[in-house]
């Protein structure tokens, strides 16, 4: 089970109520890679636990397929390259936090050193 203490672990019929689909439907969508629950053993059949981001997916993922009219194999591609965005905007967001770090220190030591020569004290 993940180890990161974020929100609330359900299990697959309380998962299913919530997101309004069959357990079946849970199952299947795992099965094509559209949601990764989390299993409470090691085991492959241990429970499933399902986050609310999970339950989430499975809502967006309903309302692809009803309000679109989307498929499967069509959810399963505009899902691939949303979580591919995602990862993409955290690795943007990481870099322009140490663009802006090293842009401070930067700052820092160019002011030293203007410092240090309006004092005269550089060589």
């Amino acid at each position: 089970m993940p180890e990161d203490g974020n929100g609330a672990w359900y299990i697959i019929s309380v998962a299913a109520q919530r997101a309004e689909v069959h357990e079946q439907t849970l199952r299947h969508y795992e099965r094509l890679g559209l949601i990764a629950p989390a299993r409470k053993g090691n085991s492959p059949h241990s429970p499933r636990l399902y986050s609310d981001h999970d339950i989430e997916r499975v809502i967006h993922i309903r309302g692809l397929m009803r309000d679109l009219g989307v498929n499967l194999a069509g959810v399963e591609a505009i899902l691939h390259m949303k979580d591919r965005m995602e990862r993409m905007q955290e690795q943007m967001t990481q870099e322009m936090l140490q663009m802006r770090e090293q842009h401070a220190s930067e700052t820092r030591r160019l002011k030293d050193i203007i410092e240090r020569l309006q004092r005269g004290s550089l060589p």
